[in-house]
């Protein structure tokens, strides 16, 4: 009896060992196709990994060298800054190296300047684009944020900051560690562009609905204590920090306050355009991003005042 108990489960056995060591090969090629696919067909990851690698080579100009300048935002800057043309204007006064992430805020920001700081950058101007809207975020970005802007230590300070669970925590750190884990929903967005039709236009509405955001008493405090933070980090490796807002048309009175709010501590503030020289046809269908006909117009109006970034 005792002989046939154990060679019944014997099958069960090896039949269990065959499916875990199945599943373990999945998981091992799954993570690997999807490293394979994010570092060799990812536009937007070649993209800014390349951008922080320039990044951390940015020191002091010499003797008649140009300026070394830092620019970091999100999509605002990305579609609303041609950088090469902007780089051909200042060439005398300026080396950029820009740092650019869509859907990125506060602290993606403040953890991806510590991470460059930390890895050598010293430039002398950072340049920081931070509407209203993502300075308040209390959250990061959990595709490429947690492999391109944070070290291992910083994914615990992460989790404090924004007050994680154990569940969010235990994702933030997948994302740091796994390509598939970081970059599933970005898959999954993708999947739903091709297949639901006016996909776009939904999502164009939903970032309409968003905005604009207005800064209250409350929300003024936590602006103020953000930019402070970001100053001191800026000031505590040499360079000086300067807030460049783009032409957000939705949210001026927000625009205003923010503006208020930085040159009350002393932290440089330029408005290169007034969002009401601009009309529809320097947009995008969100009335968000700039066009190529607003982006060269706010390119160039940054060149013209980019005297004052020294």
């Amino acid at each position: 009896m005792r002989l046939f108990i154990s060679n019944s489960k014997s099958p069960a056995l090896t039949y269990a060992k065959l499916m875990c060591g199945i599943s373990f090969a999945f998981l091992i090629a799954l993570e690997g196709l999807s490293a394979y696919m994010l570092k060799h067909h990812s536009v937007t990851y070649r993209r800014v990994s390349q951008q922080l690698n320039r990044a951390v080579g940015a020191r002091p100009a010499g003797p008649g060298e140009p300026a070394s300048v830092v620019m970091i935002g999100n999509s605002l800057f990305l579609e609303g800054v041609q950088v090469d043309r902007l780089q051909e204007l200042t060439s005398k006064r300026l080396r950029i190296y820009p740092i650019f992430l869509e859907a990125t805020g506060y602290y993606d920001w403040l953890y991806g300047l510590r991470r460059i700081f930390r890895l050598g950058a010293r430039p002398q101007v950072v340049v920081v684009q931070l509407e209203a809207n993502s300075l308040l975020w209390n959250r990061v970005r959990t595709e490429y944020s947690p492999m391109l802007f944070f070290d291992t230590p910083d994914l615990l300070h992460v989790s404090s900051d924004l007050g994680l669970g154990h569940t969010a925590e235990s994702s933030l750190l997948l994302a740091h560690w796994s390509a598939f884990s970081s970059t599933h929903s970005i898959i999954r967005t993708q999947i739903l562009r091709h297949t639901i039709p006016h996909f776009t236009d939904l999502f164009t509405l939903l970032i309409q609905a968003q905005r604009p955001t207005t800064l209250g008493p409350d929300t003024e405090e936590v602006a103020e204590a953000r930019l402070k933070t970001l100053r001191d980090l800026c000031e505590a490796h040499g360079a000086k920090m300067i807030l460049l807002a783009p032409p957000v048309p939705s949210s001026e009175n927000a625009v205003r306050k923010l503006i208020s709010i930085a040159q009350g501590i002393g932290v440089s503030t330029l408005v290169p355009i007034d969002p009401n020289t601009l009309s529809a046809r320097h947009y995008e269908p969100d009335v968000l991003h700039l066009n190529s006909e607003g982006a060269a117009l706010f390119t160039y109006a940054i060149a013209r005042i980019s005297d004052q970034f020294l």
